[in-house]
């Protein structure tokens, strides 16, 4: 029998509206303001217009600070059909490897960038080679290593090019440190206007968090055997989330018990299993798992997106948080809400849970519960039936302190184990 895992019943009244077309054309002029005070972008924005491949190389240089680098760079290139403004950029942005010719003695400038090809720029300036994605997966590896949070058109116009590059801001380098970190760090004048725009707030709205952190994020379907796996028809559905790179992630226990397999699904569609567990709590509903580093469909990571952690003991009533995670097992969504209590004892759980407003519901168990600076506190596990808005979630501090380093064991054997552990309290 199907289920979503959740600790208690819901009701969910779903509500659907359409979205106007043309609803976003003003986060590209809100995304070329910010560029714009960043020095990044300059002149009139036209962010109906095609952005030109010439226009993002420009960009790109610009966006890495390299624009001096660029000037000193007098290597020959072979196009033909770059215009005067953009020939420094072209001719960096190619030596570098973020941008290629169309042809061999074409750069196509003057052509509209698709957005998978100005997504592998991205990876690339960030220092991902072919060996960490391929051109053709570009736009899967941008929101896996969250460079970008939406899909985009097989083209850019000019305000999609200034909102996708707004939102790299955030993209981590393969070798650490952020594009604003960079940016601002060979920029004094970039600084200034960071500061000024509050661009490096530790403090984050929700749209914010899930801009940044959905990446982080996964829906959980799970199995009670292999035959199911194999049929891929789940058992059930939850969530979980990464706080490592190289895939250890948490869920709540109730999730995975009694499942024999586990796969997530992480937002950029692509599916990894669960290879074990490496700690779990029954009292405090939480687990520890370790995901696989290659995808279902045998392609390898270089890593995942993953949330800090921080203690229930730095939350107050009042607290704004933000939830993460895949309710009813319809993809992942965020909700915000306020801390009502952060140490709520209650029945069924060995410790007290952290209360708050935020909604979730079946399905949204083993999801992220952060606090405004991104960082994971708790992990939702369900709610007071015929309460309103008192949804709980479990502490993350047990994982704090738990090792981590141990030899983990698969979920058929802590399936097998509790059952055992069952039969002989009985």
């Amino acid at each position: 029998m199907k289920k979503q895992f959740f600790a208690l019943a819901l009701a969910a009244v779903l509500l659907i509206c359409a979205v106007p077309a043309g609803a976003l054309t003003g986060e590209g002029t809100r995304a070329a303001q910010t560029l714009s005070a960043l020095n990044v972008v300059r002149g009139a924005y036209n962010v109906d217009d095609p952005a030109t491949r010439a226009q993002a190389a420009v960009i790109l240089v610009r966006l890495a600070g390299a624009e001096e680098a660029a000037a000193a760079d007098k290597t020959p290139i072979p196009f033909k059909d770059v215009p005067a403004y953009a020939v420094q950029s072209v001719r960096y942005a190619y030596g570098q490897g973020w941008l290629r010719g169309v042809t061999g003695d074409t750069f196509g400038a003057s052509e509209t960038i698709t957005s998978t090809a100005y997504c592998a720029a991205l990876g690339r300036l960030l220092g991902y080679t072919g060996e960490d994605f391929s051109y053709e997966t570009a736009l899967t590896f941008a929101r896996h290593m969250a460079i970008t949070s939406r899909d985009y058109g097989e083209t850019l116009t000019r305000g999609d090019l200034f909102e996708l590059t707004a939102g790299a801001l955030y993209a981590s380098y393969k070798d650490g440190g952020t594009i604003l970190a960079h940016l601002t760090a060979v920029s004094p004048s970039a600084a200034a206007a960071a500061d000024k725009l509050n661009l490096a707030s530790p403090t984050l709205t929700a749209r914010q968090a899930a801009d940044r952190y959905t990446a982080a994020v996964f829906q959980l379907s799970m199995y009670e055997d292999g035959k199911n796996l194999d049929l891929k028809e789940p058992d059930g559905s939850a969530s979980g989330f990464f706080i490592s790179g190289d895939g250890l992630a948490v869920t709540n226990y109730h999730a995975i018990a009694d499942c024999a397999a586990g796969v997530a699904t992480l937002v950029s569609g692509e599916q990894y299993p669960v290879e074990e567990v490496v700690y779990y709590d029954v009292g405090n509903d939480i687990a520890v798992l370790r995901i696989g580093h290659a995808s279902l469909s045998g392609v390898e990571t270089p890593g995942f997106v993953y949330l800090e952690t921080a203690s229930r003991d730095t939350l107050r009533m009042g607290d704004e948080i933000y939830t993460i995670g895949s309710p009813l097992g319809l993809g992942l969504a965020v909700s915000a809400g306020i801390v009502s209590d952060a140490s709520r004892t209650t029945d069924g759980y060995d410790a007290p849970c952290i209360m708050s407003t935020a909604d979730i519901s079946q399905g949204s168990s083993g999801g992220a519960l952060l606090n405004v600076y991104g960082q994971v506190v708790g992990v939702t596990s369900g709610a007071f039936v015929f309460g309103n808005n008192m949804y709980l979630a479990v502490a993350i501090d047990p994982v704090l302190s738990a090792d981590l380093t141990v030899e983990g064991q698969t979920l058929d054997q802590v399936k097998q184990f509790e059952a055992s552990q069952a039969k002989d309290a009985a």
